[in-house]
């Protein structure tokens, strides 16, 4: 592609980026309108006052309850439920996580954990809105470590009732969305016993409020306090003092306990059984994902137009300031920036697909694809989340002193989303996951941490990498096999020798992560939390150089399934860049480690910065093609876009 070949058609380029739920997409911008938009200046009773009331003004239709079973009012669809989240979040951030916590988080909790009793009595309502709720998991004193939270639920046969407590004040549950105003019932996880052997974490529907809003007897309900965004999220604390829970409200899916109190289930490790059922409601970890990306489309695209229209300084040639957007410097700001994001937005489309098709069926899933499924969710959540911190900062420097303004969206994107990067998993611990799946070839459990501590696990469980494709397995093989043995023959820009150096770096860390490890079970087996440990760098960077390459293959086989052929070639300059930039910012450990020569890290250097030129014309149409209403940008020096064009206009004609 070449500048000169003349503008893309953004409808066109908005046709391939909204993918299979176009319909889900189009649907959410033909019908949310300025009445969902934030409010700047609000307090935060006002903000919560506001969300809630427009919570039930929601149209659920539009995709965001379409995930659950169409017999209870869903669609059965998966995938549109996670797309409606995402054009949520270019809306209300707060409005996004209210919805996501009903819909996602406690509904999804009922449909995926609960049995058809548990949906007859409860789903209707909680799809219409009837119902609000909470999902009560995280503890004061166990965040990531859900395994090990310290709230009990006990099992009394003679009353046929669970005794639900809070044991001390680290196990209380924290930061709980819905908790704190809105809520009246939680799913509740904490430790079954029956008696006097722990059986494990499992999940109970537990009312929590009374028809009038007072909390039920034993439940004592707090507040979460300020925080530093989404005002509109009602986040609470919740206690519980010896509460009755009949045992038919038990989420018994995957376990069972009878009248007189004999456990069963089909799953008979407690530790497999717990990410079993985690591993359902992944669904929440790949919206918060998703959500983070569409956040960072919104302040692109701001700071894009933004740099379209404000001028500084002037070119000693020239009777006229130079627009932002041609300089070099902002154009490496936001260039490199936008290429990643499309190159996320196609490693999440693959994603929800996959999604879809192993959590959408009616059969039994693959538990192989299932945690292949929830490895990559985790390792895209960290991407997507990080990018998202980073991006969101880098767009508001990008405004100047118009970007620190509420009125221009900016500051509430960045507050909104910063607590994303802890949100549904801290993500450094989800890329110590995605490095331990690599490892083992998701044999293990997933998600249990407990193995980095047996050097057995070291020496009998570690194995070298065998690469599973994503998507368009057949092309990126090709693609990698036809590049030459000589660096120096080929192209920086060769798609072939991308994936080589993004696959051939992963591979390396990965090996030396087992080397390590295995050094580390022969020398230190008697202190197996230091074997891991000591390695716990290298192990981040195996997972982050996975995650990366993951992401480049998704682009390639989006660019690959793009029949236009003018849109193509754009995508396709998009992911040069991408690849290159990810280079770029690497090429320290590649010079390091022999794969790339001084000559050609200049090169690449050099390249990019071409790039950056050639894709300046087309910066615009890059933004266009998210397709986001003016109105939901929500930004006041977008909307006066064309009286300052006016002015300046004036201004250079009477200089002239």
């Amino acid at each position: 592609m070449s500048s000169e070949t003349g503008p893309v058609d953004p409808a066109r380029l908005r046709a391939v980026l909204d993918g299979p739920w176009a319909r889900v997409r189009d649907a959410h911008r033909e019908h949310l309108d300025e009445r969902f938009l934030p409010v700047y200046g609000e307090t935060g009773d006002q903000a919560r006052e506001r969300i809630s009331r427009l919570l039930g003004e929601l149209p659920v239709e539009l995709g965001i309850g379409g995930g659950f079973p169409k017999e209870y009012g869903g669609d059965a669809d998966v995938g549109a439920s996670i797309v409606a989240i995402e054009m949520l979040a270019q809306v209300d951030l707060s409005l996004m996580v209210k919805a996501g916590v009903q819909w996602g988080l406690f509904g999804g909790a009922v449909a995926a954990l609960g049995t058809r009793r548990h949906h007859d009595a409860y789903l209707r309502d909680i799809i219409a809105g009837r119902i609000f709720g909470c999902f009560a998991m995280t503890e004061t004193g166990h965040g990531s470590d859900v395994q090990q939270l310290r709230t009990t639920c006990v099992y009394d046969p003679r009353t046929q009732t669970f005794d639900l407590h809070t044991p001390h004040e680290a196990a209380r549950k924290d930061y709980i969305g819905n908790a704190a105003r809105d809520g009246r019932m939680a799913v509740v996880f904490a430790q079954l016993i029956v008696d006097g052997r722990r059986h494990g974490v499992h999940a109970w529907l537990v009312p929590i409020r009374d028809e009038r809003g007072a909390p039920m007897p034993g439940v004592t309900i707090g507040d979460a306090g300020p925080k530093a965004g989404l005002l509109g999220v009602d986040n609470g604390r919740l206690s519980f003092d010896h509460v009755s829970v009949p045992r038919d409200m038990l989420l018994d899916r995957y376990a069972q306990v009878a009248a007189d109190g004999t456990y069963t289930s089909p799953i008979e490790n407690d530790s497999r059984r717990f990410f079993t059922m985690l591993g359902t409601l992944v669904r929440g970890r790949v919206s918060v994902g998703g959500a983070a990306s569409a956040a960072t489309k919104a302040a692109l695209t701001i700071a894009v137009r933004y740099g379209d229209i404000r001028r500084q300084f002037g070119a000693p040639d020239a009777d006229r300031e130079v627009l932002l957007n041609d300089y070099l410097a902002h154009q490496r700001k936001l260039l490199p920036a936008l290429a990643t994001t499309y190159a996320l937005t196609f490693a999440q489309a693959e994603l929800v697909t996959a999604l879809s098709e192993v959590q959408g069926g009616d059969g039994p899933v693959d538990e192989h694809r299932q945690r292949e499924l929830e490895s990559r969710a985790a390792g895209l959540k960290a991407a997507q989340t990080w990018h998202a911190t980073r991006t969101i900062q880098m767009c508001r420097e990008a405004c100047g002193g118009a970007g620190y303004l509420a009125e221009n969206r900016l500051p509430s994107l960045k507050a909104d989303t910063d607590v994303f990067t802890t949100f549904e998993g801290d993500n450094t611990v989800l890329l110590q996951l995605v490095a331990k799946g690599l490892l083992t070839g998701h044999r293990d459990e997933f998600g249990s941490l407990d193995g980095w501590g047996r050097a057995s696990f070291v020496a009998d469980q570690v194995r070298d990498m065998v690469l599973e494709r994503t998507a368009a397995r057949a092309l990126i093989e090709r693609l990698v096999s036809a590049v030459p043995g000589r660096d120096e023959e080929v192209a920086v820009t060769d798609r072939g020798w991308q994936l080589t150096v993004f696959e051939d770096r992963e591979r390396h860390r990965l090996d030396g992560a087992v080397r390590r490890l295995r050094n580390g079970a022969a020398t230190k087996k008697d202190r197996p939390f230091d074997i891991f440990n000591d390695v716990q760098d290298h192990v981040l960077a195996v997972a982050a150089a996975h995650v990366d390459r993951v992401t480049l293959e998704a682009f390639v086989a989006g660019i690959d399934a793009t029949a236009d052929p003018a849109v193509r070639a754009l995508l396709s300059r998009v992911c040069d860049l991408y690849a290159l930039s990810v280079i770029e910012a690497d090429k320290g450990w590649l010079l390091e480690h022999g794969r790339l020569t001084p000559a050609r890290a200049k090169a690449i250097t050099a390249v990019v910065n071409g790039l950056l030129k050639e894709l300046r014309p087309h910066l615009r149409t890059l933004v266009d093609g998210f397709a986001i209403p003016d109105a939901w940008l929500h930004c006041a020096v977008l909307r006066e876009e064309p009286d300052r064009q006016e002015a300046m206009a004036a201004h250079d004609a009477t200089a002239r």
